[in-house]
């Protein structure tokens, strides 16, 4: 298997841990195994049944994820020539390494707040590593070649696709935190109690998870506005579009969440998309960084700079 499959399998499996990770939340199953690590129950294999059962199989697809990752790495290592793919390889390790710990720390100090919301934003940087290795490993083209990689207009979009991450992070740590303290329900859809104003701590802090939601959404809405009025090259504009629906599904996601009173299905359907989008915006922010990209900017600027005949 390549190194770009391979990396992809893990993107997938990421994806579904952290998703499942957010059932495990949902249904109150983070204590399914008791207050042991790694084993469950004080057993290798548990009985198989309620809480119990969904915590192991959380830690299944974490320790299968975990193998896949080791042999990622050492593929890496093998056959890739490009420092900067094995560089961010040692970081996924890293980050590996983090997450594993994080999760014991979870469960041996009785989910902590502070420590799962950490745990969560780590598995986003983690999934962005993963992203990165598989869009960039294996790019035959030295992207140092191209001139446009220093443009000032890709500088320019790198920076606003930096800020996109950094808010969804954000976001995902905010609404970790307001899941686990249990304070999706302290406002309502669009106002807390009576007012529109929150007046209590628990009410600020899901409005400022609310406040950077709509931040979030609101940039990406004026980045598809900008890719076209700028004229960016169509495979980016694809990827702001594919965002921006994703961004309409995740809001529709989130009002049905509190008013079905944190249905776990529809919970769960809100983190599916939210990390969907954070997946979707790493993939575009890697791109901007190609060689694909640089091709397709270097062809417009090649194009754009052959007279036409009637100016001849």
């Amino acid at each position: 298997m390549t190194i770009k499959r391979l990396a992809l399998l893990t993107v997938l499996l990421t994806y579904l841990l952290i998703v499942f990770g957010g059932y495990v939340a949902s249904s109150k199953s983070g204590m399914g195994c008791g207050p042991e690590w790694p084993l469950c129950n004080g057993e290798i294999v548990p009985a198989f049944h309620g809480e119990t059962l969904i915590e192991f199989t959380h830690r299944v697809i974490g320790a299968i994820l975990g193998i896949v990752s080791f042999v990622l790495f050492a593929k890496i290592l093998r056959t890739e020539k490009s420092s900067s793919v094995r560089t961010v390889g040692y970081w996924m390790l890293v980050l590996l390494i983090i997450q594993v710990l994080l999760g014991a720390l979870v469960v041996l100090k009785d989910l902590p707040t502070s420590v799962i919301a950490i745990h969560l934003i780590i598995a986003m940087f983690f999934l962005a590593s993963l992203i990165w290795i598989w869009r960039r490993a294996g790019e035959k083209a030295d992207i140092q070649t191209y001139p446009t990689n220093r443009s000032d207009q890709q500088k320019r979009i790198k920076r606003h696709f930096n800020i996109v991450l950094f808010l969804l992070l954000l976001l995902f740590g905010f609404g970790a935190y307001v899941k686990h303290e249990s304070l999706g329900m302290v406002c309502g859809s669009f106002q807390c109690r009576n007012s529109f104003l929150p007046m209590t701590v628990p009410e600020i802090i899901q409005t400022i998870h609310r406040g950077l939601a709509f931040i979030s959404a609101l940039y990406i809405f004026f980045l598809v506005f900008l890719s076209f009025k700028k004229r960016w090259d169509g495979k980016l504009q694809n990827r702001l579009i594919f965002s921006a629906i994703t961004v309409l599904i995740q809001i529709v996601l989130g009002v049905l969440t509190i008013n079905s009173s944190i249905d776990i299905s529809w919970a769960m359907l809100h983190l599916a998309a939210g990390t969907l989008l954070f997946a979707l915006v790493a993939e575009t922010r890697v791109y901007i960084g190609s060689a694909a990209y640089l091709k397709t900017k270097l062809r417009i600027i090649t194009n754009n700079s052959v007279p036409n005949k009637t100016d001849i």
